[in-house]
């Protein structure tokens, strides 16, 4: 396993570093759209820095898929259909951590050790799960979205989820969007 980690190491860190390009854009639309009265603007911008990065996610893994294939049908290698899912929970484990951090911060926090902890895991959460604070931001009633902590773990699921169904779609050899052959 460690093996095949360390070979998938290189698309690893790419998921890991779109993560954190798009977490930089999902904040400054969150500051940008904050200062407005209206929570639609900050609905909208939050939800298309959410599916702009699933989509990153999910080209790289689709084309992964794609890579895979043809080394399949060249006798070089199996396909593994489990290979998304892997990739999206190794690359999804800090935001799973930070959500097991908030959760316990949240339940233990008469421990001073753990509530601070929590608060400081949520921070970080914040900061590498930017495209997210648009709509973690929101308030139901008197209470933001980010000081629930089943959201947490909410948040940490899209990533691995998309990874596998894009990675399967590649190796299936789907497209969405066939291109058409060219007129001679």
């Amino acid at each position: 396993m460690f093996a095949y980690l360390k070979g998938r190491s290189y698309d690893i860190v790419r998921m890991l570093l779109y993560q954190i390009a798009i977490a930089i854009f999902g904040i400054s639309l969150a500051f940008a759209t904050t200062s407005r009265d209206t929570s639609t603007l900050q609905i909208v911008t939050g939800v298309f820095s959410v599916i702009f990065y699933l989509f990153l996610i999910a080209y790289l893994l689709w084309d992964m898929g794609i890579k895979d294939l043809g080394r399949f049908n060249r006798g070089e290698e199996g396909i593994s259909r489990l290979t998304g899912l892997y990739m999206g929970l190794v690359a999804g484990l800090p935001n799973f951590l930070i959500a097991i951090l908030v959760t316990l911060g949240t339940f233990l926090a008469d421990i001073p050790f753990f509530g601070k902890m929590g608060g400081v895991a949520a921070t970080v959460g914040l900061l590498i799960e930017g495209m997210y604070m648009g709509l973690l931001s929101l308030r139901v009633g008197d209470v933001p979205l980010n000081s629930l902590w089943f959201m947490w773990f909410l948040i940490a699921l899209p990533m691995p989820l998309t990874a596998t169904l894009a990675y399967y779609a590649g190796s299936k050899d789907f497209h969405l969007f066939k291109p058409k052959p060219p007129k001679m």
